[in-house]
């Protein structure tokens, strides 16, 4: 799969193919523009536009609005008494949208395997048959993993793993999926399963010549209840060049996201930055997101539950991507930046911002609450994904550290199922 693809992949429905060339928002072109010379006005105009939009029970979507203020908002560089202001702002929608109320979820982190046939530019993750640090996990130890998820009070089972090409059952890697869900709701029956990416959905579909809406009914059936939006790095092709040329394409992954959406199955919503991408592709992945969730509930469906702003860590990170980059870790300041901006151009589509502590830590992930975000993640139990990757917030988080982060900056706190329901256990 090439990023710049411009013919359907096999087997994803061509009806959702064509609807995503007109979702996908290309960045924008052109200078800045001269009618925007203070921040007051421009953050005025951009809660108004919000508050409108967020009133009118089906109102046109307004992406010449959200370029126009988009990009003098995302590349202007702004003073830190400007930056104060952006922060306030997004803190102010956030509490029309969702309050004051902090919410993290109780979950366990699993990954099957970590042998991949990609080689994308920014992952430490991924290994080959026989490479020192590969792994596949046994049956028998998943199905543990997960009851003992369920013993110790978590709600959710969340399964990230490579594109392991000897994943099958039968020759099938789509039976081989089906008998890992089987097992974890038959070992673990309370816990939700938030799994299978858009790119692991695709690779199933291609894998064994089957009709991706076939692949999505066929996991949802067998216990499938939330797919992770992840894969989606920057929504543009010439990042996507850069960094993981071997990936689905930006159009094939809106394309595959309708597709779940449509199936009934929410997603959540990922935006891999600071790395090589401009202001302006950050501004046009926002926009896809948002143009995405708005044909979603147009469409009656639940769409995405919540917005996550992975920044990229390059510690470990192949050598070529590292050096281009030259930062180690996140940059705190733009990273906090970005999360208030992403409050503001997300406007009403999305209620919940979720800053990610294992990215961040958890002293900046809980900053990250004071720049418009209302949730912490999961407690993840274990990860390797970006532990593998340098980042330096760790593999897990107690129940105890999440609700004191939370309280630390003088917010109330409780825990949610992964749709942002009560736990059963707390009703």
């Amino acid at each position: 799969m090439s990023a710049l693809s411009l013919s359907p992949p096999l087997l994803v429905d061509q009806e959702a193919w064509e609807l995503a060339a007109h979702l996908l928002v290309a960045p924008p072109t052109g200078t800045l523009s001269d009618n925007v010379t203070s921040l007051d006005p421009l953050l005025e105009k951009l809660l108004l536009l919000n508050r409108q939009t967020r009133e009118q029970p089906f109102p046109p979507f307004p992406l010449a609005d959200l370029l126009h203020f988009g990009i003098p908002l995302m590349e202007r560089q702004w003073s830190a008494q400007e930056r104060e202001q952006v922060r306030q702002a997004a803190n102010q929608w956030r509490r029309e949208l969702v309050g004051d109320t902090v919410s993290y979820v109780v979950n366990r982190n699993l990954n099957p395997s970590n042998h991949c046939i990609l080689h994308c530019g920014f992952c430490a993750y991924r290994r080959s048959e026989g490479e020192e640090g590969a792994f596949r996990l046994e049956r028998s130890k998943l199905r543990e993993k997960a009851a003992e998820a369920q013993a110790l009070g978590a709600t959710e089972l969340c399964l990230q793993a490579g594109l392991d090409p000897d994943a099958t059952t039968n020759g099938r890697h789509l039976d081989h999926a089906v008998g890992l869900l089987v097992d974890l709701k038959e070992a673990a029956p309370r816990l939700h399963v938030h799994g299978f990416s858009p790119q692991e959905l695709l690779f199933l579909s291609q894998r064994d010549n089957l009709p991706l809406q076939e692949v999505i009914q066929t996991l949802r059936q067998a216990g499938l209840d939330s797919v992770p939006g992840t894969a989606a790095e920057v929504l543009c092709t010439r990042v996507r060049q850069l960094i993981c040329p071997e990936k689905l394409c930006a159009r094939t992954w809106v394309t595959v996201i309708r597709q779940v959406h449509q199936a009934g199955l929410p997603t959540t919503s990922t935006l891999m930055a600071g790395h090589v991408e401009t202001p302006r592709e950050q501004l046009a992945h926002l926009c896809t997101l948002a143009a995405l969730q708005h044909q979603a509930w147009l469409e009656g469906n639940t769409g995405f539950t919540e917005f996550i702003l992975l920044p990229f860590v390059g510690a470990s990170a192949p050598a070529p991507l590292r050096a281009r980059v030259g930062r180690d870790q996140p940059d705190p300041e733009a990273m906090l930046l970005l999360t208030a901006q992403a409050r503001l151009l997300l406007g009403p589509w999305f209620h919940h911002h979720q800053s990610s502590w294992v990215k961040l830590t958890l002293p900046l992930a809980a900053e990250a609450l004071d720049w418009g975000c209302d949730d912490l993640g999961g407690t993840l139990m274990e990860e390797h994904i970006s532990t593998m990757a340098g980042a330096a917030g760790g593999t897990r988080q107690s129940v105890e550290a999440l609700e004191e982060a939370a309280r630390s900056r003088h917010r109330p706190v409780r825990q949610r199922t992964t749709l942002y329901g009560a736990p059963a256990a707390s009703c």
